[in-house]
């Protein structure tokens, strides 16, 4: 796989397809590859070149034990450290769960690098405590619960994030929750982003009403996957393309 370095680590990648540029970021538990097992890519890489990413901390990328190492900021230098890879000034760029968080740090931090944006799943307005707080009261547990554990246990259920999880290295993925689930408000951050943005998630995610709210105040496009849990709307990418792909640009 071809290699980037920002601040020092290295953040692998890999390009398939051909028109214009197309950043694909996955969440927690998975890599670029999560994207073409998903259903994604070999639609997308049909208009599109492109570039599935495995962020710091999983698959062939490095991964640092720090949590600074994961800073919004740091997780949108590895994006552009790809770009400026590439040869790319701008590129359009998809992200779903802390890839939907890149994608919204993306608009903040770099909104010259982006063509548009695509935000998958992220509470933009409590950031990653309104899951947490969902998921307490879902399983009725106490507040000092330790959520890392709770979900790498609940990601492990998937065949597909378990593999991801069981080829990686711990204290990475550790370090990697602390940096995001700390995370908080970004809404009045995203006031002045210029960049063309539609987000979407899951009806049964606790992280929809909020998505949708942002988006309604943001003056940005919105859709729902009906009936979708947080997995389900990254699974179902034949009900989730239908909307992105015009959107992008594509047919």
């Amino acid at each position: 796989m071809p290699i980037a370095r920002s601040h020092g680590f290295k953040i692998s990648y890999e390009v398939s397809g051909d028109g214009p540029l197309l950043v694909l970021h996955p969440g927690m538990f998975q890599t670029g590859a999560s994207w073409r097992a998903a259903g994604y890519t070999e639609v997308l890489e049909a208009t599109h070149t492109v570039i599935a990413i495995d962020p710091l901390g999983l698959g062939a990328s490095d991964g640092p034990h720090d949590a600074a190492a994961y800073a919004l900021e740091r997780r949108v230098a590895s994006v552009t450290a790809v770009l400026d890879e590439v040869g790319a000034e701008r590129a359009a760029f998809w992200g779903y769960s802390m890839g939907g968080l890149t994608a919204l740090g993306m608009a903040i931090h770099a909104p010259e690098r982006c063509t548009r944006l695509v935000v998958g799943a992220w509470d933009p307005i409590e950031g990653f405590a309104s899951g947490v707080a969902h998921a307490l009261h879902h399983f009725g547990l106490p507040s000092d619960t330790d959520v890392f554990a709770l979900l790498t246990q609940s990601a492990h259920a998937d065949p597909a994030q378990a593999a991801v999880i069981d080829a990686g290295d711990p204290a990475a993925f550790r370090a990697n929750f602390e940096a995001f689930s700390r995370e908080g408000e970004l809404a009045s951050r995203l006031g002045s982003a210029a960049v063309p943005m539609l987000m979407y998630s899951g009806t049964e995610d606790p992280w929809h009403d909020p998505l949708r709210q942002f988006a309604e105040r943001a003056g940005a496009g919105f859709f729902s996957v009906p009936g979708a849990n947080h997995l389900a709307g990254w699974k179902r990418a034949g009900d989730v393309l239908p909307h992105v792909r015009p959107f992008l640009g594509g047919s």
